[in-house]
């Protein structure tokens, strides 16, 4: 009985251990959002107080205060109605934004269904050729890309950004995984059945691996609504800019602008993962376990 009782408290210290890990990691990384929210409520007097050692660049420290002395939304009155370039900016991130999805759902998916689900000389290794693809960053394909745009004449304009992230090869390997985890006895039996490819493919295929598809289009979006190095590398006029590239032209005696400005682009973030979490973990989780 003793000995009953002894394992029973132990088991519940070790779940009270976890517990606290959990939430010690949890608010560790939640204070950096919790910095930005709180410093966008602090006016841009109080903001001068603080950064004053780093406008004036003397030896002393910046002072911070978690909650600001004289709260104030006028941060965001700002941007929202007196900053027209942070509204152009913003509605540029959701046009490269929804023209980047669309694109990769389009071409993405049914390239995707076509490694998954038909056999054909060289598939194989082209899927390997695309993971590799997958693998290499930027700074590797940039001056290919930059060689290719410009011969296109499509320098300096959206196209220049999307036409490149539409043809992504981590939308169809992730969308592959989860074509490929279902039997494909459900392709035989509709083609006995005298259904064509379009048919198993809109009817059968889409709906059974829609959680792979949300997922690829969530990830998508996060990558494609931070992009910086692709609109920096390729969009000369400042017009034409993503919202994540207005951030650093914030000088540092406008930090409670900068403060709103990453609120309100991470609020989106937030709203989208949010929206289409289920979605999101379910599209994972199938992708890794029955891939």
């Amino acid at each position: 009985m003793y000995e009953g009782n002894m394992g029973k408290l132990c088991r519940k210290l070790l779940k009270l251990l976890q517990l606290a890990v959990v939430l010690g990691l949890g608010i560790l990384i939640c204070l950096p959002v919790l910095l930005l929210f709180f410093g966008s409520l602090a006016d841009g007097i109080e903001w001068t107080g603080r950064m004053q050692p780093l406008l004036l660049d003397t030896m002393d420290y910046i002072s911070w205060k978690w909650i600001p002395d004289y709260p104030t939304l006028e941060n965001f009155k700002e941007l929202l109605f007196l900053t027209p370039e942070f509204l152009a900016l913003f509605w540029n991130s959701v046009k490269i934004a929804a023209c980047i999805l669309a694109g990769q759902l389009l071409v993405g998916v049914p390239g995707a269904w076509c490694f998954a689900v038909y056999d054909f000389r060289g598939r194989n290794i082209l899927f390997s050729v695309y993971v590799i693809l997958m693998l290499l960053p930027f700074q590797v394909t940039m001056l290919a890309r930059y060689l290719v745009l410009n011969g296109l004449g499509l320098l300096n304009t959206h196209a220049a950004v999307i036409l490149p992230a539409v043809f992504s090869t981590f939308p169809v390997f992730l969308v592959y995984r989860g074509f490929r985890s279902l039997p494909k006895e459900l392709y035989e039996v509709a083609r006995i059945d005298g259904a064509g490819e379009w048919i198993i493919f809109s009817r059968i295929g889409l709906p059974l691996a829609e959680g792979s598809i949300m997922a690829a289009f969530v990830l998508g979006f996060f990558e494609v609504w931070n992009l910086m190095e692709e609109p920096l590398a390729f969009l000369k006029d400042m017009s034409l800019w993503p919202l994540s590239l207005y951030l650093p032209e914030i000088g540092a005696d406008q930090a409670g602008r900068a403060c709103a400005a990453s609120v309100l682009t991470l609020t989106v973030s937030l709203l989208v993962f949010g929206l289409f979490r289920d979605s999101l973990e379910q599209g994972i989780i199938s992708s890794a376990l029955k891939g």
